[in-house]
């Protein structure tokens, strides 16, 4: 029996490219949850969309799921029902307390899941279908901090149907190299650094491929630091950390998920504790301006003059077992299943409001 027990719904995979993140983000989380305390039910979103009842036991270390479909069982979310219903009717309704999406990009990321859940009537961990939209469009939230006298990268947003700026009026705005990055995407994919014109129009391609809106941004030279804002009425800021990476690389998808040597993660970030303040503060600030609600992690550059630069917010951060956002909070008092339970609690608390 779990009825004392939290049933909590981790929703993982989705149709984005981020898919496999987001796997690696489940297993961290089912390994650090308190099964005394909650119930877990894992549902795998396919890369088609299909939402499946799966076991933990069906998903391996490295992030690999079994696919034979015909052995798991197919369910939906019913609207104002709070449960999950089995389509192949061998059992009832599983009735379902809170929703942990643990989805990474579009689709998961940018407020589509959250509008299934809220029509739903499902509390669940995160942002809202605003918060999430607004900070998964690295366009829109640019501006909004743009126009609140955040500082952010200068950039120059593309359309699919819009004629495309030659590289050199890219150079002559911008400097080089040049940032290409699909609107709505994240872990890296889909950007690449421009440095010579025979690369930029494949670049441009290529972010398209991902997106139908693309930005363009001038490259900033400066230390990348990160901080992990967690709700509570009000929020609060961890202790930051930094991405200290190897000599001649990028801060890439295979940085940061595949090669062992191309990155470093020091947590804490060396950082006097005027500056370490001033980050957190504006970590809050930032949170709050977009909409955001839960948690989320905000990433900035910080150049040789100490001035903050915004590079991007992620309303639903990586929880594998290499995140920032989990190490953070454990440099700052904050266990991995304490965590968990933070979120969890907030969400349920929230929904009464």
């Amino acid at each position: 029996m779990h009825s004392s027990r939290i049933t909590v719904a981790l929703l993982f995979g989705g149709p984005s490219a981020e898919h496999d993140i987001s796997i690696r983000s489940l297993k961290g989380v089912l390994s650090n949850l308190n099964v005394d305390r909650y119930h877990p039910i894992a549902i795998h979103i396919d890369r088609e969309g299909s939402w499946w009842l799966m076991n933990a036991s069906d998903i391996a270390d490295n992030g690999a799921i079994r696919e034979e479909k015909g052995e798991r069982k197919r369910v939906v979310l019913v609207p104002q029902g709070r449960a999950l219903h089995v389509l192949d009717h061998s059992e009832g309704p599983i009735p379902i307390d809170v929703v942990f999406p643990i989805l990474h990009g579009p689709y998961g990321e940018d407020g589509t899941v959250q509008g299934v859940l809220r029509a739903a009537g499902c509390p669940f961990v995160g942002s809202g279908v605003l918060g999430s939209a607004v900070g998964m469009d690295k366009d829109v939230m640019k501006r909004l901090l743009r126009d609140a006298g955040i500082r952010v990268s200068p950039f120059k947003t593309l359309r699919r149907y819009e004629d495309i700026p030659s590289f050199e009026q890219m150079v002559a705005l911008f400097g080089h190299p040049l940032y290409v990055k699909p609107a709505n995407m994240g872990s890296s994919i889909g950007v690449s650094r421009v440095t010579h014109s025979a690369d930029y129009d494949a670049a441009v391609q290529h972010a398209f491929s991902f997106d139908s809106k693309v930005i363009i941004e001038q490259a900033i030279q400066g230390r990348e630091i990160e901080c992990a804002v967690l709700d509570g009425r009000p929020p609060r800021a961890s202790i930051p950390g930094e991405i200290v990476l190897a000599p001649h690389s990028t801060y890439s998808y295979d940085a940061k998920y595949v090669l062992d040597d191309a990155v470093r993660l020091e947590v804490p970030a060396q950082l006097d504790r005027s500056i370490q303040e001033s980050i957190q503060e504006l970590a809050i600030r930032t949170f709050q301006l977009l909409e955001c609600r839960g948690f989320a992690r905000i990433d900035f550059f910080l150049d040789s003059k100490y001035q903050l630069v915004v590079n991007e917010i992620n309303t639903i951060p990586g929880f594998t077992p290499i995140s920032m956002f989990p190490k953070m909070w454990k440099v700052s008092g904050i266990s991995y299943e304490a965590l968990i339970d933070e979120l969890i609690e907030f969400a349920l608390d929230s929904s009464r409001y």
